[in-house]
């Protein structure tokens, strides 16, 4: 019997961190991207507004592109000849609309060495509101539990601890495998992530809902792609704002991503903290996106 891989309950701001890779040993044997929590991913499900899509391809040989965003960030999924079910339903899915995703994570290494992670679809469909809220709901649950167990190993319990203390043994060497490899994770990071995602279904979205500001801390804790201490927020959006300005060089296409994450970093700004800005931007009204992957000002 073949059994299928967890399909894991992720926040976008969790995956995109997600660099570390730990591939099967025999042929056929799984690949898995673990997180900076110490989720070891194969699969996904995932859910959110579907913002963007595009065919890369033909009509007869369709390769679809898409941005899916949730309260913490965005998705970006690729579906080709080999996911066909997923294929159609992207061809019939209008944008912006809800959807949820079943799919394998990949990762790839861009020209400047960083690794990035996309999800490619087995399974694509459009929901309902609901749906979507109790996904939100079950994924900031996870995202919590990860974060408690995170906080055991980060004060001195081994794998077999974790092991008696019944986590199975692939997900106890996975949390000791990413804090050997990300250090201690920013547990305010994902603390908002959860408080943003539970206020969002909640009628009153600045309700306190009594979550600590950190799970964890001490001198050791490690922000990873956190905001640059450097400069206010609204220091941060002019910079970008302005290296949008010089990278569209009028092009209707604008400013792409890479290129912007490039110049940004030279600056000291992350590339999540890019993403942040520049979906702050978007809400704000000064920037766009003109088609997928490039940003241009209002």
């Amino acid at each position: 019997m073949i059994l299928r891989e967890t399909a894991w309950r992720v926040f976008a701001g969790e995956l995109n961190n997600s660099t570390l890779e730990e591939r099967g040993a025999e042929e056929k044997s799984p690949n898995y991207v673990i997180s900076p929590l110490g989720a070891p991913i194969n699969r996904v499900l995932i859910a959110g507004v579907l913002l963007e899509k595009e065919n890369r391809g033909t009509d007869d040989d369709p390769l679809w592109s898409g941005r899916i965003q949730d309260a913490s960030g965005n998705f970006f999924i690729n579906v080709g000849r080999y996911q066909p079910a997923a294929s159609v339903a992207m061809a019939d899915l209008e944008t912006p609309s809800y959807v949820a995703v079943v799919g394998k994570v990949r990762t790839y290494a861009r020209d400047d060495g960083r690794v990035m992670v996309t999800v490619r679809p087995e399974r694509i469909e459009e929901i309902d509101e609901e749906t979507r809220r109790l996904w939100m709901l079950s994924t900031a649950r996870a995202t919590w539990e990860r974060l408690l167990d995170m906080k055991k190993a980060i004060g001195g319990a081994s794998i077999e601890d974790l092991v008696e203390g019944g986590m199975d043994r692939d997900g106890a060497e996975a949390i000791h495998y990413a804090l050997e490899y990300y250090g201690n994770p920013d547990s305010t990071r994902y603390l908002n992530m959860i408080q943003n995602s539970l206020r969002a279904l909640l009628p009153d979205e600045q309700i306190d809902l009594g979550l600590p500001e950190k799970i964890y801390g001490g001198e050791d804790e490690i922000v990873i792609d956190g905001p640059d201490e450097r400069g206010s927020s609204e220091e941060e959006k002019e910079i970008i704002m302005r290296l949008i300005g010089e990278l569209e060089g009028g092009g209707k296409d604008g400013a792409d991503r890479e290129s912007l994450e490039r110049e940004a970093a030279k600056h000291g700004i992350a590339p999540v903290r890019v993403e942040e800005l520049s979906n702050e931007l978007m809400d704000e009204g000064q920037v766009y996106e003109p088609s997928l992957g490039y940003l241009k000002r209002v």
